[in-house]
């Protein structure tokens, strides 16, 4: 294949598999790559014996941790793979995931339908333009529904799902009504599936006459949305009224335009663990989902002059790609690049423009999970592991040094829960700051800080398994021994009122050079509509009071005092902060003394103006029988917690609810007990609220 011809671009897919935890996303991409000839024997999540699930503490859980890729070829097309995971502490996960992708396959579960996390990465999905086709997944379970999920993907995701293929029936084998196979509403066969052969081989035929006028109401209902959603085939479909035919082809190009553009999603369905539907789920993957070539070119800004940059997706354009993502093994750091323009060599010099460094690309690799194949060169659209990038971190662009541009980066969240960690050995001190550097370059989520006056070391992130994994990588692959304190809420402040003309002093005249400088300050409680977290800083200084040189010690003063200034030591937010005065002194006035003067007067000013203490409250969802609804709605009202609504969904109860994070420390084993084991449930950060007063009179201790 000729690489430097932009046509080669075309038979490229960038994809990532997302879902709720447990739709089947592992198993699917380990059909995928049986399929594809990657792999000659399946593995199964069950046994931990998974391709993409290859770190220890993933084969153990059964759950996927960190997104795996991998690259397969199906037919004329090369397809990246990169399978996300479902559980909500590793959402960063898939938001860089996602960032870097053309397309993605959402799994769906026939049984549960649309979770709580299925609407997470739907959002995400919608919040970088990514299409998507759905996959019902697990028709062979007690209790699969089609059309159920499918009226689900339309009502709660607020989506527009297009119907190719509908299941002959539903449920396990000897079951009533048993799930046999696949209707392909395009062609109009019926689909059987062989087992013996790992379902690598199926038969097609016609539609059994029972099922043939339900294939057909559905098969309408392809045609009436897809007219909906593209002109050029609604055009066919009038046609067609008339007397035309209406052709294959025509539908796959009207159905590839409506996925591309974001407006529609194809929907099919199968049974992965039974190896239904998995050939047909590639096909759609290379007929309807994007290649580089059809996604928009990438913008980007000059580093310097803040211009717009476009750069479209060619090996002929100057090289720049965006770093996702850090792995660290033995041999180092390995960084994952998606390529968007030009060309990337080994051994070539690369320029990161957002850190102003230059950096060595030593060795590319294509990825397959934990295995590695060493290439010369790669190009756009293409995702390769780097080796020898020193200072680059997640988000970060990389470029040509002669055509600079700066990529959007990747928006995080906040964390909300920390603990303490200290080494059991003096001697591990050292190794904990590496160790502990070397994870936080690899998940943005994860922070550390040490605390100057205890030297005590905090860890933050998303939940409590997260940081439990985080402790066991280090026992297991760092060989740190350690011992952490029990997990603590990670708490904001606010004020409750706004103060006026407060004044803030650094004097300290004794003979020789001194510090003189008064900042009088406004502070008023300021809130975003998005929810997120801010520190607004306005200058409304009359001219010449304090010169310009100073203005940015006294906003880093004011930021540094935020960061914890409150009544118990914890960051204040929601602020804004507006400087209306000040002194200044011939002498005496510096840098340092109007930094200190803007701390003492954010610090007066909090006190004056009352504090607030905001706690994290989590988005909840629990799934259970009937049966213990009142068990569990009892024991979420002794958390604090509101419960939004409840509701059915197929023969299990929904409770959504709001719930403070501080209460739900060891939800997992309670939803247990009180079900028998029967619940489950997904929690996800929301907000932060205002807490109890007597919750900051307890924290502040007093």
């Amino acid at each position: 294949m000729d690489t430097s011809d932009p046509a080669h671009l075309q038979s490229i897919r960038n994809i990532g598999i997302i879902a709720h935890i447990d739709a089947g996303k592992t198993t699917t991409t380990e059909r995928i790559l049986y399929y594809t000839g990657e792999i000659h024997r399946m593995g199964d999540v069950d046994k931990g014996s998974t391709t993409t699930d290859y770190l220890e503490e993933e084969r153990e859980r059964g759950i996927t941790i960190v997104a795996a890729a991998i690259t397969c070829r199906w037919k004329d097309v090369t397809i990246n793979i990169i399978d996300t995971p479902g559980h909500v502490d590793f959402t960063a996960e898939v938001e860089r995931s996602l960032r870097v992708l053309d397309g993605a396959v959402v799994i769906f579960s026939a049984v549960e339908g649309v979770e709580a996390q299925s609407e997470t990465v739907w959002r995400q999905a919608t919040k970088y333009h990514v299409p998507r086709l759905c996959f019902i997944n697990k028709m062979d379970r007690i209790g699969a529904e089609f059309d159920r999920v499918f009226a689900e993907i339309q009502d709660r995701l607020e989506s527009h799902p297009i119907p190719i293929q509908i299941p002959i029936g539903a449920g396990p084998e000897g079951t009533m009504g048993e799930f046999q196979g696949l209707i392909d509403l395009i062609t109009m066969k019926a689909l059987h599936f062989t087992t013996e052969d790992l379902g690598s081989t199926f038969t097609e035929g016609e539609i059994p006459e029972a099922l043939l006028p339900n294939a057909q109401l559905w098969r309408e209902r392809m045609i009436d949305s897809l007219a909906d959603f593209d002109e050029p085939f609604a055009e066919a479909y009038m046609a067609h009224l008339e007397g035309a035919e209406l052709t294959e082809e025509q539908i796959i190009a009207g159905l590839r335009r409506a996925a591309l553009t974001g407006q529609a999603q194809p929907v099919l369905c199968g049974s992965s663990f039974k190896y239904v539907g998995v050939q047909q789920l590639l096909n759609a993957v290379s007929a309807y989902l994007p290649s580089p070539l059809d996604r928009p070119p990438v913008v980007g800004h000059h580093p310097k002059k803040g211009t717009e940059i476009v750069r479209k997706p060619s090996p002929n354009e100057p090289f720049c790609g965006l770093v996702f993502k850090i792995t660290n093994d033995q041999h180092g750091d390995l960084s994952f690049v998606r390529i968007y323009s030009g060309e990337l060599k080994s051994g070539s010099r690369v320029y990161n423009p957002g850190r102003d460094k230059k950096e060595n690309c030593s060795r590319l690799y294509h990825i397959r999970a934990d295995d590695r194949e060493k290439v010369e060169r790669a190009e756009s659209g293409d995702i390769v592991g780097v080796v020898g990038l020193k200072d680059s971190v997640t988000g970060d662009t990389l470029c040509d040094s002669a055509h600079p541009i700066l990529l959007e980066k990747i928006e995080f969240p906040e964390t909300v829960i920390s603990m303490s960690i200290e080494p059991v050995s003096s001697s591990d001190k050292g190794k904990l700051a590496d160790t502990l550097g070397a994870l936080a370059r690899e998940d943005p989520t994860f922070s550390y800080k040490v605390n100057e006056e205890t030297g005590q070391t905090l860890i933050s992130g998303m939940g409590e398994l997260h940081l439990e994994i985080l402790k066991n990588r280090m026992i297991r692959d760092f060989k740190l021994k350690v011992h952490v304190g029990r997990p603590r809420v990670s708490y904001r402040e606010t004020i409750k009122k706004a103060v006026k003309r407060i004044q803030g002093v650094c004097i300290r005249q004794t003979g020789g050079s001194g510090l003189y400088a008064k900042v009088t300050i406004d502070l008023e409680p300021e809130t975003q509509p998005k929810g997120a977290p801010v520190l607004a800083f306005v200058n409304r200084l009359k001219g010449g009071v304090i010169p310009g040189e100073f203005l940015g010690a006294i906003e880093a003063g004011i930021r540094e005092e935020a960061k914890s200034g409150g009544r118990t030591g914890f960051p204040l937010v929601d602020l804004k902060v507006t400087l209306i005065d000040g002194d200044t002194h011939d002498v005496d006035s510096n840098e340092h003394a109007f930094r200190f003067a803007a701390a003492d007067a954010l610090s007066k000013a909090v006190q004056e103006a009352g504090a607030v203490l905001l706690e994290p409250i989590m988005k909840l969802e629990v799934v259970t029988p009937e049966d213990y609804l009142g068990n569990i709605t009892g024991d979420l009202s002794s958390r604090r917690a509101l419960i939004d609504k409840t509701f059915t969904r197929g023969k299990l109860m929904v409770v959504e609810a709001r719930a403070p994070l501080e209460k739900m420390f060891g939800y997992s084993t309670a939803v247990r007990s009180l079900s028998q084991g029967r619940a489950s449930y997904s929690m996800e950060p929301l907000e932060y609220a205002a807490a109890p007063d007597s919750m900051l009179e307890s924290l502040a201790g007093g």
